[in-house]
């Protein structure tokens, strides 16, 4: 598919529809085949030899043709065009999950006696591989919350310098689950300030997850790197798990290296799976949005709910940190948000227990309404004096709205609430 007409440039949700697929190399199917083959036949010696040597590194970029399933596929290679669209990405990688992605990110980036310098809170699998999995092979991290200052964000970049060579800034924005936003042209002008005598500044990579590719895109903030679960909005079905990485060439090359050695590469099933689902992307995210919109309206009125976390309304809850943060970095508030209850455990449980469209699960993003207890689910394995620092409390519910009727969502929720 051409990616202009008329000198008019085509829009992600058009590209969707054909890009990197040409229906002639495939009996003319309108859509792309599933390719459920674990090798590729090379027109002659030469080419698989051309082909190892992108595979092996020898060239950079990787492969000039299909040559092994555990390295490339049709179908993967076609979702990694598609990928970069959204965010005008040079490149980008589809991972098995969400966390192979990042696993993969951070096994590629960092070695023994580095250190990396992250947001908090994070996802708690996330921190668990950072902090207990690194941490068991000398890699060293210091964190800061996610609405830091640039002073803040300063301190913790100095004193990340002083543990050990930098070699990865992480964020992830909104944070999981407090929905809290990270400013990240201010980390990219910290970094860029404490390491201005690096050639090989540390790269940035952010979790994208919750408002990404629609409403939040921090390629233009400046991270060098986005990571997705394309398990969440861009599956968007809760019938896959995939990842994806989004980025320079540069920076994924190095990735793609570390991928093709330990296969973290997402099937052809799922590739074509997800293909399906980007078509109807926008779609989706711009239903559920509007539908939390109308939802978080309902619970922020009723006197049962304490807080609702919610980055449309920033603004009137009066932080102006991440308010401004919102309106630098966002074009719109996600259907993702934190509920917190009047009470603890046991009103939010109830609440949970009450719920008949909203299903108890964790997960986000899908068509469906999800809710779940982070303290008690998610984010149990977290240490319960940083889970408390960091306001991931006991009654906090984490929501996902979904494409459902709103009113309906409103009459569930409203049931629920009543009953506690």
């Amino acid at each position: 598919m051409s990616i202009s007409i008329g000198g008019r440039k085509l829009k992600p949700s058009t590209m969707m529809m054909g890009h990197g697929y040409d229906p002639m190399l495939s009996e003319g199917s309108l859509k792309p085949p599933i390719f459920l083959t674990s090798t590729f036949v090379f027109p002659n010696a030469a080419a698989g030899k051309r082909h190892f040597e992108g595979v092996t590194g020898k060239r950079p970029g990787g492969a000039d043709g299909l040559v092994y399933s555990r390295f490339n596929g049709p179908n993967q290679e076609i979702l990694e065009d598609r990928l970069g669209i959204w965010e005008s990405a040079e490149d980008a990688l589809a991972f098995s999950s969400g966390m192979s992605a990042i696993a993969t990110l951070f096994l590629a980036m960092v070695k023994p006696g580095d250190t990396i310098v992250h947001s908090g809170p994070l996802y708690a699998a996330t921190e668990t591989l950072i902090a207990r999995i690194l941490g068991k092979f000398g890699v060293n991290w210091v964190d800061f919350p996610a609405g830091s200052t640039r002073a803040e964000i300063d301190a913790a970049m100095k004193k990340g310098a002083d543990t050990g060579n930098v070699a990865l800034i992480y964020l992830e924005s909104p944070a999981n689950p407090t929905n809290a936003l990270v400013d990240v042209e201010a980390v990219a002008a910290s970094r860029d300030a404490i390491f201005a005598d690096r050639a090989d500044k540390p790269p940035i990579a952010i979790d994208n997850t919750f408002l990404g590719p629609v409403w939040a895109q921090p390629l233009k903030q400046g991270a060098d790197l986005v990571v997705y679960s394309l398990t969440k909005y861009a599956g968007g079905h809760s019938d896959l798990v995939a990842g994806g990485v989004l980025g320079s060439k540069a920076h994924i090359n190095t990735i793609r290296m570390m991928r093709n050695t330990i296969g973290t590469i997402c099937d052809p099933h799922t590739a074509w799976m997800l293909l399906r689902s980007l078509e109807t992307l926008e779609l989706r995210m711009t239903r559920a949005g509007e539908n939390a919109a109308k939802v978080c309206k309902f619970l922020n009125d009723h006197p049962k709910v304490e807080k609702v976390g919610y980055l449309g309304f920033l603004e009137q809850q009066g932080d102006a940190r991440q308010a401004d943060i919102y309106r630098r970095h966002c074009t719109g508030a996600g259907s993702t948000f934190s509920l917190y209850l009047k009470g603890g455990e046991a009103e939010a449980f109830k609440f949970l227990d009450t719920l008949k469209i909203a299903k108890l699960a964790v997960s986000l993003g899908g068509t469906e309404t999800l809710a779940s207890a982070p303290a008690a689910m998610t984010h149990l394995s977290v240490p319960d004096e940083r889970k408390q620092a960091l306001g991931i409390t006991d009654n906090l519910v984490r929501i996902s709205i979904g494409v459902e009727d709103a009113d309906d969502l409103i009459a569930d929720f409203a049931a629920a609430l009543d009953a506690i």
